[in-house]
């Protein structure tokens, strides 16, 4: 026994991790709730933001519920006991709103700090955990701070619920930026006393029973209309003797005319003896500001940390779907004009005919349901073939059923179960042609698809070819969904890749092989659950050309169940996924390998792993959008994206000769089929990082496949007959070393001297007597 028979033989019996993972599913949970969490408060904090100016025209409510004394009292109001205060004479307090603004307030800041002037600023949640750093600084300074809600909502037209909220949530941010809470309160679009109506007085009252002092105000400095510094300054001027409640505003957009008015306006009312102060000091309130609790600051701190963070993620988020939408749009445009170049490509002949035989090999594994269709087929080929089934072990009389058939042509040699592979292995060193096709077990072909898949061999590059595989129960949304994908996703990325030279699979259920080419790669490797990408990767990594023939059209079960169909996938993509990471090498190399890996693994890292793990970031994305964005703009979007998808589908429909009746179906798959797809490969990237490995899951087999009596015409469904009985028996025979490597460079050649060697000999089988083909 060589030294990698050996190696091979002490691989197989290495203990393999099957756990089920459990604990990526609660990663992936937790990181779509965090996600969702981020974009419901970023989408709350930014575009439930009401930021029309504080002296935006608002229809005169009615008042009928506002108390007499309230209507005439003071700007500062306890709601809960229905009081007021009032400034004292000569007594001025300076109120900013809408910030802290990192431009503005910085300015007024100083200028206040010029004149040792103290004044109240109401600040806007957001904004103060936007720039926690300035409204420390207001608070260092000597000033007052107060709320002023934290998405500047009319505080008036809110549910209770909201206002409460809104609240909350300022006090907190304000409690972690700086340390300290207050009390006061200014609703956004207040003003003074008069003007309150009875959704503003409720708002109040609410505000009162919660905790919080309403500070209105007694002049208003029009400094949002921005009328010029002279009409600022005249409007903040009182015109008496009695204390004021002036408000000016520290953000809200450009506060040039703000800043200088205060420039004059602050020396001019103290050489006319007034006194500037803070409200809480002008109505003399005791100990406005107190220190945060502890709670309160931790709870303030991680508000702002999820804040800032949001923002963040929105801001990776956009530039990922812009990437992943111009990437996906070149994949589109690059897919369809590949096609078409296809499409000219092929129809060149591939040189002279190839008319010599072909050994067809069917691994099977309790294939009962469908062997006998798949069988019958490949003997109504018109090309001469040996068929070759290798019972895998089958518990289901696979093996019993091909037997009875006495079919000519036909071979069945059971084994020890091993696995396909193994079971692939077996079926090369026991065939006798030079051409070899591997089927499925539950898989037919139509008559011509083995002399046309057989047709690219005469280009002397050619090392395999991939056939068209077309699903055969298309009944129920879930059959033409992968009816869809297999014509649509499949075959067109199929035009593209043989295109551009760096086929990275050819389909288990048609595919054909040029003998040399898998000696020489050593055949059929167990190393990976996608063991047909493993070797179509090393077939194009050893210089080999693997080519794509639509024309050759084999009909395959198509998973009847979500279970069935994610157990599929799922097998699909982590074999897959280990497959790239095995020729990963394939990066550095030139030629026909570099093809592969620059071209063909490159291509399959972006659309078949990156993009699905954006998926469900798109869909929360979406739902954002709708909630919080234009949602027409959303519905827009999703359409035109629709709206292509169906274009393409359209096309590669016609290129396949197809109906385009299920179509009408790709607005659901979208929904459905789509996150599917995308979750099997989030938990097949999950099992591979997790360094666990799954074993090979057959699927199940519902019996649906028929001989197809003639090859399908343009545009039209298949046709299924039971064949004629045959007329001899199939040869049977027994491998007792059903897992001996065979093939390869370094490989034992003892398979050799197997009866059923290729030897020097010419072979004549039964279906070739008389066979129609030149």
């Amino acid at each position: 026994m060589s030294k990698n028979r050996r190696r091979r033989s002490q691989g197989r019996h290495t203990p393999v991790r099957n756990v089920p993972l459990r604990t990526h599913w609660l990663l992936l949970t937790t990181l779509v709730l965090t996600l969702s969490a981020a974009l419901l408060l970023e989408g709350y904090t930014q575009h439930l933001f009401d930021d029309r100016p504080d002296g935006a025209p608002r229809g005169q409510a009615p008042g009928t519920s506002v108390p007499a004394a309230i209507g005439s009292g003071g700007p500062v109001i306890e709601g809960a006991a229905g009081r007021t205060a009032t400034p004292a004479p000569r007594t001025i307090a300076l109120t900013f709103d809408d910030g802290p603004d990192p431009l503005w307030t910085p300015k007024i800041l100083d200028v206040l700090r010029r004149n040792d002037v103290r004044a109240t600023f109401f600040t806007v949640g957001t904004r103060v955990a936007e720039n926690p750093d300035l409204t420390r600084r207001i608070v260092a300074e000597g000033h007052q701070i107060g709320l002023h809600s934290f998405t500047h909502t009319d505080l008036g037209t809110a549910s209770a619920w909201r206002r409460s909220l809104e609240l909350r949530e300022t006090q907190l941010v304000i409690a972690g930026a700086t340390g300290v809470t207050t009390p006061l309160l200014r609703p956004p679009y207040s003003s003074t006393n008069k003007a309150l109506g009875d959704a503003d007085w409720k708002a109040v009252v609410q505000a009162g029973q919660e905790g919080y002092l309403t500070v209105l105000t007694t002049l208003d400095s029009q400094d949002w209309r921005r009328p010029g510094v002279e009409a600022i300054v005249a409007g903040a001027t009182p015109a008496d003797s009695a204390g004021q409640i002036v408000l000016m505003h520290d953000a809200g957009g450009d506060r040039t005319q703000t800043v200088a008015a205060l420039e004059q306006l602050v020396p001019r009312l103290k050489a006319s003896g007034w006194k500037f102060a803070t409200v809480g000091d002008a109505v003399a309130l005791p100990a406005t500001v107190q220190s945060a609790g502890t709670a309160d600051r931790w709870q303030g701190l991680a508000l702002i940390t999820a804040m800032r963070t949001s923002g963040w993620i929105l801001d990776a988020l956009s530039w990922l779907l812009w990437a992943a939408g111009a990437i996906s749009l070149f994949r589109a445009v690059a897919v369809f004009v590949a096609a078409r170049r296809h499409v000219r490509m092929r129809r060149k002949p591939w040189g002279a005919p190839v008319t010599e035989p072909v050994s067809v090999i069917v691994p099977a594994y309790n294939e009962s349901a469908g062997i006998e269709a798949a069988v019958r087929s490949l003997l109504a080929s018109d090309h001469p073939v040996e068929v070759i089934v290798v019972d895998d072990g089958s518990t289901d009389g696979t093996a019993d059923i091909v037997e009875a058939l006495r079919l000519p042509g036909v071979r069945v040699i059971r084994q020890q179960n091993a696995g396909k592979p193994a079971a692939l292995n077996t079926g090369i060193a026991a065939a006798s042609c030079n051409l070899l096709v591997m089927v499925d077990g539950d898989t037919v072909f139509e008559p011509d698809a083995v002399r046309m898949i057989v047709q690219p061999f005469a280009h002397r590059r050619v090392g395999a070819v991939s056939g068209n595989a077309k699903v055969v129960n298309r009944g129920g949304l879930l059959g033409r969904w992968q009816h869809i994908e297999y014509v649509v996703g499949f075959n067109l990325d199929r035009r593209l890749f043989d295109l551009a030279e760096c086929m990275p699979t050819v389909p288990g259920a048609v595919g054909a092989f040029r003998r040399e080419a898998l000696l020489r790669v050593g055949g059929v490797s167990d190393t990976t659950l996608a063991e047909d990408t493993d070797l179509t990767m090393a077939l194009c990594r050893d210089g080999w050309r693997v080519v794509y023939e639509e024309r050759a059209k084999a009909w395959t079960e198509a998973p009847a169940s979500l279970g069935a169909l994610w157990k599929q996938r799922y097998r699909w993509c982590y074999g897959t996924l280990q497959a790239m990471w095995k020729h990963r090498g394939a990066l550095a190399q030139r030629g026909q390998a570099g093809k592969l890996g620059r071209r063909g693994l490159v291509y399959l890292l972006m659309f078949q792993v990156l993009l699905p793990l954006l998926a469900p970031v798109v869909d929360v994305f979406a739902v954002y959008g709708l909630v919080f964005l234009d949602p027409l703009r959303i519905v827009g979007l999703w359409t035109a994206f629709l709206l292509l998808q169906v274009l393409m589908g359209l096309y590669a429909f016609r290129l396949d000769g197809e109906r385009p009746g299920p179509l009408w179906s790709l607005p659901l798959q979208q929904f459905v089929y789509r996150q599917l797809m995308y979750l099997v490969v989030i938990q097949s990237v999950f099992t591979a990082v997790a360094g666990s490995r799954l074993r090979w899951q057959r699927m199940e087999r519902y019996g649906s496949l028929q001989v197809p009596v003639t090859p399908s015409g343009p545009l039209a469904e298949p046709q299924f007959l039971p064949a004629a009985p045959p007329a001899a028996e199939a040869r049977t025979e027994t491998w007792p070393d059903p897992t001996a490597p065979y093939g390869g460079h370094d490989a034992d050649p003892s398979w050799a001297s197997h009866p059923a060697a290729p030897g020097p000999q010419n072979h004549i089988w039964p279906s070739q007597q008389g066979h129609p083909y030149p």
